[in-house]
């Protein structure tokens, strides 16, 4: 049909080339830069090529804006309505019939289409529509289709149409195809870098450039940007402004029913101008008539996935060049036009050639669990541009086990359960798919299909945070986008037998089936929540939710240590318990209290990090025991009692093993610590604290008696005199072990004594009556022949009612001075 294709479009010249190639070639990429007119022509021309008779042409589109939009163009084109050569099927909507030759699906279609039918049987072509936005969905419906043509359709046509210039890497992934490019057709665009203003939100800086352009140029302001909350904003912004009657205000997302995005996409009125709030789903695949001016924000809500949380969260990144390039066309495709670039153009340096791959960011779940389908466990056997992360891709197989939608086989490789194949039946994330089989096995299937539909579409049943509010609101919207949905989640209530109606009440119990370790505990009455993965979460505190005591949450937003709560519904303590009873465990806690050296014991319930139930209990002796020898272990030898028995009973030990390391037990802080079991948990029957314990009694009973023997022979305690006076000897004193005596108590003391079997001399310490040191030493019959004589002096002059007798050798040992008669 490339007689019918409108010849002033850019592609045209091409085409012949194009149909050339693919009359011998079965791949074929497609360079065409935006306005070249490639969505619509292509298809168009490939239907009555002979390779194609009879059969269907599929076109993947990145978004359902742009298939409905694209299959609308192509009609348009023959003379038709939509539904009859040319037709759609996106999610929530199907225009085909069984004249249908050109089907526009979005590219989770395709996947879908081939879990049923991997030969794709009636397919001639699919036409891989914008692939260098790089979306997950593209990216495995390419590498399925390579797949599929290799091993069961080699007839099978495969063209692939970027509007970039990275065409080499498509064109070697399929097999060296031959690259056809075509130039574009874009009128003259005057661009302005305006830069950023600090002070004031983007959004409200480009609805003031938007009044700005409206003055300056001429036809439709196309305003790009990164989320709905900043056009939410940047409308609100607008509406307060005495904007003239003729200009029409209107939001354009994914969130908006199709009618209201086909009220965005129309030409305006005659005399009437719009200014269009766009996300990014305007940036590529659309031609929106009318539009000459454009203001660029330079940034995008991308989503990230962070394999360590679980969360996948939407951050404000800057656009690539290429897609900076490519919003800047908008301006350009029917007229002259002007572009508003809201940052410095020095700046231009930073942004990032393309956007990154989604395949190296997403969560791979649902790539997993489809690829298992296909019997495919280890992703390398396929052909990708980029392959799947290692570290996503086994965290995701992780998820899939948790969900028993895997299981391993004998070899290791995880292989799809029966569970895993009912899942994947559904078109749904997996986490979706399993919530809505495990709650009709329990009772509550239909609400958890309405969930899903939630959870899977934006901005059904309003905006609110509460899932039951929304789904309440839910069952009462009549739109026609909410009544397609309805009966898209009750088709999925009939594939798991679900009749009983949908109670909002219960919206909890479905969501924390999906999410279970997102399952949380209040843990204050401000809006804090902590999860059962030990995460926390916050709720604005005006929030009805804020109030409730368990939540079960679906959406989370920002930091993971204290991310938004963005959807959730009340849970409670019984829901928890039905659904994972099988996961609660109870434990008893022990908390040591230091200052009384005693055991407090505490029985709780707990669902991961979520203490469901706690009191106090009584726990077996031998439980406090073990519970106190623990104590000891965490905290030290130091929060025992130590008497001065068990110091110098430590300090014996250690002189001796100094002197002989083989033949004495080791009793140092180390070696005590590393034996505990051996000497302090027999102790520790029947003491109820820490206090009550002798050390002294411990080491004792530990080292037993024939050992004790040994020790009071080698190291003896105490030292007695010829007095029969008994004093300690202080085994850590730094000169050796030593004894403080008064040196009368000696006097007749002939021989030194010796320790360790007569190797080592006892240090005396020698007092004065009054107990002060008058000499040291470790030879005794040599100082009372030598300087005994000089302390001999002092001692009388000091004090002379005492006897000092000149041959103290062999003198009697008194402790009295003479009597005063």
């Amino acid at each position: 049909m490339v007689g019918v294709i409108p010849p002033d479009l850019p592609i045209h010249p091409v085409l012949p080339d194009l149909l050339a190639q693919l009359s011998k070639l079965t791949n074929v990429v497609l360079v065409a830069p935006p306005g070249a007119g490639k969505t619509t022509a292509v298809p168009l021309a490939l239907i009555d090529q002979p390779w194609c008779a009879g059969q269907r042409i599929l076109v993947l589109s990145p978004r359902r804006l742009a298939a409905r939009a694209a299959a609308s163009r192509m009609a348009a084109v023959l003379g038709e309505a939509v539904g009859q050569t040319v037709g759609y099927h996106v999610r929530l909507d199907k225009n085909i019939t069984k004249q249908t030759r050109i089907e526009v699906i979005t590219e989770g279609m395709l996947t879908r289409r081939m879990q049923d039918d991997p030969a794709l049987d009636g397919v001639a072509a699919i036409v891989f529509d914008e692939v260098h936005e790089r979306n997950l969905d593209a990216d495995l419906g390419l590498a399925l289709a390579l797949e599929s043509q290799a091993a069961l359709r080699e007839d099978l046509r495969l063209i692939a149409m970027s509007a970039t210039l990275d065409g080499g890497r498509f064109s070697e992934l399929m097999g060296g195809a031959p690259i056809v490019e075509s130039a574009g057709k874009l009128y003259p665009i005057d661009t302005f870098y305006i830069g950023r203003k600090a002070d004031i939100a983007l959004e409200i800086q480009a609805a003031q450039t938007a009044l700005l352009a409206l003055k300056q140029g001429e036809g439709d302001i196309l305003v790009f940007l990164p989320g709905l909350a900043d056009i939410n904003r940047a409308q609100d912004f607008l509406a307060s402004k005495d904007l003239d009657s003729k200009c029409l205000v209107v939001p354009l997302h994914g969130s908006l029913s199709p009618a209201e995005q086909d009220q965005a996409l129309a030409p305006a009125p005659a005399g009437r101008r719009k200014i269009i709030l766009s996300t990014a789903i305007a940036q590529t695949s659309l031609t929106i008539e009318g539009v000459r001016i454009v203001v660029d924000g330079g940034l995008s809500r991308r989503p990230r996935y962070d394999p360590e949380t679980g969360l996948t969260r939407l951050e404000s990144v800057r656009c690539s060049r290429a897609a900076c390039d490519q919003r800047r066309g908008r301006a350009g495709r029917t007229a002259p036009g002007q572009c508003y670039r809201l940052w410095d153009e020095a700046q231009m340096g930073a942004f990032p050639a393309f956007d990154r791959p989604e395949i190296l960011e997403a969560d791979l779940a649902p790539l997993v669990l489809t690829l298992a389908g296909f019997g495919i466990t280890d992703p390398g056997v396929l052909s990708w541009l980029d392959l799947p992360p290692r570290t996503a891709w086994q965290e995701a197989v992780k998820l899939l086990m948790d969900l028993e939608a895997l299981e391993n086989a004998p070899d290791q490789l995880p292989r799809q359960t029966a569970h895993g194949k009912r899942l994947s039946e559904f078109g749904l994330p997996p986490r979706l798919a399993h919530m809505i089989v495990k709650a009709g096995e329990l009772g509550f299937g239909s609400t958890a299909a309405f969930v899903a539909g939630l959870l899977s579409e934006k901005g059904l049943g309003g905006n609110q945070t509460d899932i039951s509010a929304r789904l309440i609101g839910f069952q009462r919207d009549n739109s026609p986008r909410a009544i397609k949905a309805r009966a898209l989640a009750q088709n999925w209530a009939r594939q798991i037998g679900a009749r009983e109606p949908v109670e909002p009440e219960k919206a909890g119990r479905a969501l924390a089936l999906a999410y279970p370790e997102r399952v949380a505990k209040a843990r204050d009455r401000q809006g804090g929540f902590v999860m059962v993965n030990g995460r926390g979460g916050e709720l604005d505190p005006r929030e009805a939710l804020a109030g409730a005591d368990y939540l079960a949450i679906g959406a989370l937003m920002g930091q993971a240590a204290r991310a938004r709560i963005g959807e959730a519904a009340s849970l409670t303590k019984g829901d928890i318990e039905g659904l994972f009873g099988g996961l609660i465990e109870t434990c008893i806690l022990t908390q040591f209290d230091r200052p009384s050296g005693t055991l407090r014991t505490r029985q709780q319930r707990r669902f991961g990090a979520l203490i469901l139930d706690e009191a106090p209990c009584q726990i077996s002796p031998q439980a406090y025991q073990a519970g106190l020898l623990d104590a000891v272990k965490a905290h030290g030898l130091s929060i025992l009692s130590w008497t001065p028995k068990a110091i110098a009973l430590q300090d014996r030990l250690e002189w001796l093993a100094k002197q002989d390391p083989q033949a004495w037990p080791q009793l140092t802080q180390d070696a005590l610590m590393a034996q505990l079991d051996d000497w302090l948990a027999p102790a520790l029957v029947g003491i109820k604290a820490l206090s009550d314990l002798d050390v002294g009694d411990a080491l004792e009973a530990y080292l037993g008696w024939s050992q004790l023997q040994a020790i009071g022979k080698a190291a003896p305690a105490r030292f007695e005199t010829p007095l029969q006076t008994n004093h300690l000897i202080d085994y850590a004193a730094e000169q050796g072990p030593t004894v403080a005596v008064r040196v009368q108590e000696l006097f007749g003391l002939r021989t030194h004594p010796m320790l360790a079997d007569g190797k080592v001399p006892l240090v005396f310490q020698l007092l004065s009556p009054a107990h002060r040191p008058v000499a040291v030493t470790a030879n005794l019959p040599a100082f009372w022949t030598g300087g005994w004589q000089d302390v001999c002096k002092d001692m009388k002059a000091r004090y002379p009612r005492h006897v000092w007798p000149q041959d103290p050798a062999n003198a009697k040992p008194t402790a009295r001075a003479k009597p005063r008669s």
